[in-house]
């Protein structure tokens, strides 16, 4: 057995609640990092306010196992870290209204407007910019760190830290456990009792094998069986590219719309995806500030972990102890052989002596393949657009994107009111 290992870890962008108290939380509930620090970093000193206050309390609760520092400097948060979690948006409920809203009014078939589609394109420049700035104060400040990143959209920000940056580093998402839950609810199984892999590009990853963890038994036979009988309690789209492909997706329609051009057909949110996503994060920030307070006690010794991979990835770096991982956002290598080389795929992967370890998978479905060139080509584009400053690379992306306005002068008109909007936050 491993044993346990004290290192410093840094939380970018602490303030969000979507993030920070989960991954805090996690951070606190690992016992081989016993003895170790956690730095809560954000910028914004009131949301870090509330983000320590909780920290500190959870702390105290699961008996002071860390040292809880919080810090708004990201230069002095950073320092010094073996471990870096960043997920930063800035202006975040302002940004993605205007990503979704106006390139609607131009046209757009976009529902989403996050991580595809002329929204993402804005949402990628900013926060890659972002992202990179972070970056490069590792660079200086903590330069063999190992970088988490979580910040949307994941494909494009792990493509650029890439490409942009010496910090090794991997992309996270928690899609994967959230198709493993559906699949649980559907065969009536326990989650455990899966053995599932998926792969694909994120929030676009298809799961190529489900089986019975005991048996070995090939459950897409029944998987198939659910959908046909009950089609209704399948999202349209997720039973559409089922029907089309023959593999159930690890997410759900509002992530795949961003990735297909026929979605505006299929998927019809009762609100805009942003109004939803803007209230639950107000939501959670109320309840964390709330227990920050003491309004209200958690029986934090007996919670179970998250189930993000986020701080298993790092226990398992820290100690050198072998780990499996669901699902990593990692430059292809080979790893899935029918995408390009280079292009930002999600696979299965191992730990080993303090390295992470691509799984190399089959082939992706062609139909879906082919899908997926179309988003590695769009990533290159906008990632080189936002390294190189080039307003041009990134019209020339939101033109190719499958859900933008089909005439380019809409596509011209659109671009220029968001880069006017957005204009302090992208990189040229």
């Amino acid at each position: 057995m491993s044993e346990s290992k004290q290192v410093k870890i840094a939380l970018v962008g602490a303030g969000g609640m979507a993030f920070g108290p989960v991954m805090t939380y996690d951070t606190l509930r690992s016992e081989k990092l016993r003895g170790s620090t956690l730095t809560l970093v954000d910028i914004n000193e009131e949301r870090l306010e509330v983000a320590r206050s909780a920290a500190e309390r959870l702390n105290e609760a699961l008996g002071n196992p860390l040292t809880v520092e919080a810090e708004s400097d990201t230069a002095a948060g950073v320092d010094g870290a073996d471990f870096v979690l960043v997920s930063v948006e800035k202006g975040r409920w302002e940004g993605w209204s205007q990503d979704f809203e106006i390139p609607v009014k131009y046209g757009s078939t976009q529902v989403m407007g996050e991580n595809g589609g002329p929204g993402g394109l804005f949402h990628s420049l900013r926060s890659i910019n972002l992202v990179l700035e972070i970056a490069r104060i590792m660079e200086e400040r903590c330069p063999n760190a190992f970088l988490v990143n979580l910040t949307n959209p994941m494909s494009r920000v792990t493509l650029a830290l890439n490409k942009g940056t010496k910090i090794k580093n991997v992309g996270l998402c928690h899609e994967f456990m959230g198709g493993l839950t559906r699949l649980s609810f559907m065969l009536m199984t326990p989650a455990k009792k899966i053995a599932a892999k998926a792969s694909g590009m994120n929030h676009f990853t298809f799961f190529y094998e489900i089986n019975n963890a005991d048996t070995g038994e090939d459950l897409y036979p029944k998987v198939r069986k659910h959908i046909e009988k009950f089609p209704f309690l399948h999202p349209p789209l997720v039973r559409d590219l089922f029907n089309r492909y023959g593999l159930f997706p690890t997410t759900s329609d509002s992530h795949l719309a961003e990735y297909v051009p026929w979605c505006k057909e299929l998927v019809k949110p009762l609100i805009p995806f942003h109004t939803f996503f803007e209230h639950e994060g107000k939501f959670r920030e109320v309840l964390t500030k709330w227990y920050g307070k003491g309004y209200f006690p958690l029986p934090a010794k007996h919670l179970p972990m998250s189930g993000e991979e986020a701080l298993p990835i790092v226990q398992a770096l820290a100690t050198g102890e072998s780990a499996y991982f669901d699902a990593v956002n990692v430059p292809n290598r080979g790893y899935i052989p029918n995408l390009p080389d280079g292009a930002i795929v999600e696979v299965p992967a191992n730990s080993c002596n303090g390295e992470l370890l691509p799984e190399t998978v089959p082939p992706v479905e062609e139909g879906l393949a082919e899908l997926m060139r179309t988003q590695y080509e769009l990533q290159s584009l906008i990632v080189d657009a936002a390294l190189n400053g080039d307003k041009e690379l990134a019209f020339e992306a939101l033109v190719k994107d499958p859900l933008s306005p089909k005439d380019e002068s809409a596509c011209r008109a659109l671009f220029d009111e968001m880069a006017s909007l957005q204009a302090a936050q992208l990189p040229f």
